[in-house]
């Protein structure tokens, strides 16, 4: 069992939401608390578990349908997680769980759901699915650098005004508004799938950095930064 110094990082429902590689983003955050020297746990929550308050930050990623519908069930009866999230710690919510997190979302099948709130949020079909590379141009009060990833869903997403968005669209579709995902305290949503954190370091320091309580020092990652330069040069159609 790990130490009680060490980092913990609930991942959410790794069992329903994991079909596009999102569990990597914990290990994407455990990695670089590791080479900090931090020492870091992932700690999967399944559908069988009780969802603990006292971890110190939550990941949840996406999936089709039916898991979606699932996971909203889970989490709406989990006492623990609405504590974690009323005390502000950081949560990092991909696709799916974006939608989930807001106040409700629609299924393809058009049945309405109760979302569990934490995002001021709704989500509905859109008439097309958005599939493939999406880049975005962040917020400047949270992050400096482009965010890009891979997006594969057909949500409709319309923020509320306690909701600010990650970032603008500048190639695919995000929302569906011009915007992608949605920053509300320390909860973070996107479309961006690749794992994100993998893909945009930028973004997996700041949740960090919030969940030890100081700024991180830079960490140099061979190979990372000419990947970075690929993604954001190769041309995209924009949708």
């Amino acid at each position: 069992m790990p130490g009680e110094s060490a980092v913990r990082i609930g991942l959410l429902l790794p069992d329903l939401l994991g079909t596009y590689g999102d569990c990597g983003n914990a290990e994407i955050l455990q990695r670089r608390l590791q080479w900090r020297g931090f020492p870091a746990a992932v700690i999967p929550i399944t559908v069988d578990d009780e969802v603990a308050d006292s971890l110190d930050l939550y990941v949840i990623g996406g999936g089709e349908d039916s898991a979606q519908s699932l996971a909203a069930d889970f989490l709406a009866r989990q006492p623990g997680f609405a504590r974690a999230v009323g005390r502000g710690a950081p949560l990092l919510a991909v696709c799916a769980g974006l939608q989930v997190l807001g106040r409700e979302f629609t299924t393809g099948h058009g049945r309405v759901r109760t979302g569990i709130g934490v995002l001021d949020l709704v989500t509905a079909p859109a008439r097309d699915r958005a599939v493939g590379e999406i880049r975005t141009r962040p917020v400047p009060s949270l992050l400096t650098e482009a965010l890009t990833g891979f997006e594969n869903h057909q949500g409709h997403t319309t923020l509320g005004p306690a909701a600010q968005p990650l970032g603008r669209v500048e190639h695919g579709t995000g929302n569906g508004d011009g915007f992608d995902g949605a920053v509300q305290g320390r909860v973070v949503g996107t479309y961006l799938h690749g794992p994100a954190l993998a893909r945009n370091p930028e973004l997996a320091d700041l949740l960090l950095s919030w969940a030890v309580g100081t700024p991180l020092r830079p960490l140099e990652v061979p190979g990372l930064a000419e990947l970075r330069r690929q993604r954001l040069s190769r041309p995209r159609r924009r949708r």
